[in-house]
């Protein structure tokens, strides 16, 4: 809403902004500035002066409201008795009794068998007797408490004794004990909740479930709600197989600043024998004129962190690369911006295969970058780096790769880069035309360290090198349109022809060091980019060539959604390729694979893609990635996704074969669902099959049950691959309390990233406000 407004006021000075109005502040009122109104069928003065009110009878204050059968009210006390059918309301909480005294100056009474409402939280129960100790306090006895709005709660706390705390948000129930369907499920001598929608310090539900790799796993979070600016979160962890750890979160937000702080830390590991830890933080400031201050800090103690701990999901324990980068940057300008930066990486080594390079340490990096756009009808773009790599040694703690601990394989040395361009779009309706000039110019200070016996073989390389390559390209194309149908709908069939050519002529970089640049995979976004390799341009090909590209859409003429996508792209050389990554073979051939794609919504319900590179003379495909998905109706998705990249080295030489360990292909087939076996209960699920490996990366099987009101149950069981030949498989079950929370391990976060088109099955609870029940 503040974007919204920051936009609509940016393009329009003269446009009225909102504003609070004072009618919906809260203001604070004395007692002796709050009118009493009095309502009843009769009402007449006893000769003590009580005013006795009796049918219908109501006691009326802005704060407070107080009805009965019969009601005595004292107007210089404020004291209060009610007989018959007595309710009070006061800030959103309503209490019924059927007699009670009350002082409305005071804010204390007595209840007698009252029945509660909380209007924030939607929390309601009973009680044998309420004592009400001042505005802040109340004490119930006997308590019956539910955060379900259902005539019949599924669930419900009992406890012989309970405070409110309205003004810490704090409800405390001594010796409470949690029932489910009329079981108890869970005691605590001490369960403290919240009664309103705010945070509040106190313990979390449990989680719990079992590993392969860790056991049973339970853990009891404990919430610290420190300021309305900062909290906390601590996680006392047990496994059965690695010992007690101790988890925790901090978090803060200043008028300048905001950040996070996660850690983990198990002091001795009993399966390994020594500590193990994790440490991850985020920080964000602002400084003054228009500097700030970013800091990301990942580190882990070992190599098997995440294949040991990761809790639940396949990608904490994929994890490869960890990298911790602080950047200070400056962005005063409309048209410059610049930072210097420092990046440290860990590489999580794997001992089940071959030693990884570690990815090369930037410390630092500056950066200085202009732009200007429509300068004169021109667009001009400068980016310019300066970067010094480090390549670090193994320092990780794998007995298998002791021997690359000092091991150097690849040289340090410093880059200095600059990229500019000047475009001059040409755009009109149905066609554009963009030609565009840039030149690269890049100088490289590098340690070969020609002394150390691994790197002999860079004798012959000068310390400093330069490259220069003025890089040109035109970038054309068209849209027509044409009314038509599909599948018996109106429709508008668009044809989008595009034309790309580049032009960079061939220097010899054989020499110059790779420090982050690797082959870009061929697809539609590369096919039409100026390189043909990623990363931080230590290489740049030769290029004489044109992309050539058709785009056909068919939209639906009512509502413009896109029901059909058809394309195809092919690039033609007019010279061969000289520039390579070290001794990988360099393409000769005079046309590119044919990239095709289609992608079609054929119902509402139902849709398909398919993507392709196709070699015309091999007759063979060199990548493709196709699936359908069908979701007929809520709670029920299904879909099938395959697959396949060969690796690059056989696209430039079909003759090449990689070794089973070094093999760089991917094919792999993944299924998954989530369908309804009833009214009530769901299945979900993913299968992912590595058909180059020939065995299953992951599984994930679970069924979840909704029940009639303010509950649902899971479990959920799941098999993923950690290492190359390792395996886990972990187990967690969940019961949903709506009102309260989730007892054992919450499995949604990962069905949502895991299962496609996944939804919970549980009903979303509404909000209540503090004037839920406003009279």
């Amino acid at each position: 809403m503040m974007t919204g407004m920051g936009v609509a006021q940016a393009q329009s000075s003269v446009r009225p902004s909102l504003k609070t109005s004072p009618g919906l502040q809260v203001r604070k009122l004395q007692e002796e500035d709050m009118a009493v109104y009095l309502i009843g069928d009769q009402m007449k003065t006893l000769e003590d002066g009580t005013l006795r009110l009796e049918g219908g009878a109501q006691v009326r204050r802005i704060d407070s409201v107080v009805k009965g059968d019969r009601i005595d009210y004292q107007e210089k006390t404020g004291q209060v008795q009610v007989r018959g059918n007595g309710l009070i309301m006061r800030d959103g909480a309503l209490v019924r009794s059927p007699e009670f005294d009350y002082n409305l100056d005071a804010d204390t009474g007595r209840m007698s068998s009252p029945e509660f409402w909380l209007g924030a939280t939607g929390g309601s129960g009973t009680a044998t007797q309420a004592d009400i100790l001042n505005s802040n306090h109340m004490r119930l006895s006997g308590v019956n408490y539910s955060g379900c709005p259902c005539p019949e709660p599924a669930w419900y706390i009992q406890s012989p004794k309970v405070d409110l705390y309205s003004k810490e948000n704090e409800g405390v129930a001594r010796n409470g004990v949690l029932y489910f369907k009329g079981m108890p499920l869970l005691y605590s001598p001490y369960l403290t909740f919240p009664l309103r929608k705010e945070r509040k310090s106190g313990f979390l539900l449990p989680t719990y479930g079992m590993t392969t790799r860790g056991g049973l796993d339970f853990s009891v979070p404990y919430y610290l709600n420190l300021a309305p600016n900062y909290d906390a979160t601590l996680t006392p962890r047990f496994m059965s197989k690695r010992g007690a750890m101790l988890g925790g979160e901090f978090r803060y937000l200043g008028d300048s600043f905001s950040g996070e702080l996660t850690g983990n830390y198990l002091p001795d590991d009993k399966e390994l024998g020594y500590k193990r830890w994790l440490f991850m933080g985020q920080y964000r400031q602002s400084l003054p004129a228009n500097f700030y201050l970013n800091a990301d800090i990942r580190r882990v103690s070992d190599d098997d962190y995440f294949r040991d701990f990761s809790s639940f999901g396949l990608n904490d324990s994929t994890i490869q690369d960890l990298a911790s980068t602080v950047t200070l940057g400056w962005g005063g300008s409309k048209y410059f911006r610049s930072h210097v930066s420092a990046t440290r990486y860990q590489t999580l080594q794997d001992s089940s295969t071959w030693y990884r390079q570690p990815q090369y340490d930037k410390l630092p990096e500056w950066y200085l970058g202009a732009s200007r756009y429509n300068w004169g009808g021109f667009d001009v773009v400068s980016d310019n780096y300066a970067t010094r790599f480090r390549l670090p040694f193994y320092s990780g703690n794998l007995s298998e790769f002791d021997n690359m601990r000092s091991t150097r394989l690849a040289p340090d040395g410093t880059r200095f880069s600059s990229y500019t361009t000047v475009a001059y779009p040409v755009v009109r309706p149905g066609w554009y035309i963009t030609p565009k000039a840039g030149l690269h110019m890049s100088q490289y200070q590098t340690d070969w360290y020609v002394g150390d016996p691994n790197m002999a073989r860079f004798a012959d390389r000068a310390r400093t090198q330069s490259r220069v390559l003025p890089i040109l390209s035109l970038d054309t194309g068209m849209t027509f349109e044409r009314d038509t149908t599909l599948f018996g709908n109106d429709s508008i069939q668009t044809l989008e022809p595009r034309v790309y050519y580049l032009y960079v002529p061939y220097r010899d970089q054989s020499s110059l060091p790779l420090y982050d640049t690797s082959l870009a995979s061929f697809n539609f976004a590369q096919a039409f980019s100026e390189n043909i390799f990623s990363g931080g341009w230590d290489r740049i090909s030769n290029a004489n060539q044109v992309t050539v590209g058709l785009t056909s859409r068919w939209l639906d003429a009512d509502t413009g959604y896109e029901r059909l996508v058809l394309q195809a792209a092919q690039r033609l050389y007019f010279d061969k390729q000289t520039v390579t990554l070290g001794d990988e073979k360099a393409r000769t051939s005079t046309r590119s694979d044919y990239l095709v794609g289609a992608s079609a919504a054929l119902t509402n319900t139902f849709s398909v893609n398919f993507d392709a590179q196709f070699n015309p003379d091999e007759k063979r495909r060199n990548r493709l990635a196709s699936g359908i998905r069908w979701r007929p109706k809520r709670l029920a998705t299904l879909g099938v996704n395959y697959r396949y990249e060969r690796d690059p080295r056989q696209v430039v030489d079909p003759t090449f074969t990689p070794s089973d360990e070094d093999h760089r292909g991917k094919e792999y087939v993944s299924m998954t669902g989530q369908w309804p076996l009833s009214n009530k209960l769901y299945a979900v699920g993913r299968y992912d099959y590595s058909i180059q490996e020939s065995r299953g990366t992951q599984t994930v099987l679970g069924l979840e049950y909704k029940g009639d009101c303010c509950w649902a149950a899971r479990v959920v069981m799941q098999r993923y691959a950690v290492s190359a030949r390792e395996t886990n498989k972990a187990m967690f079950f969940q019961l949903e309390l709506s009102g309260l929370g989730g007892i054992g391990n919450d499995p949604i976060k990962m069905l949502r990233d895991r299962v496609i088109g996944y939804e919970p099955i549980s009903d979303p609870v509404q909000e209540k406000m503090i004037h839920e029940r406003y009279e």
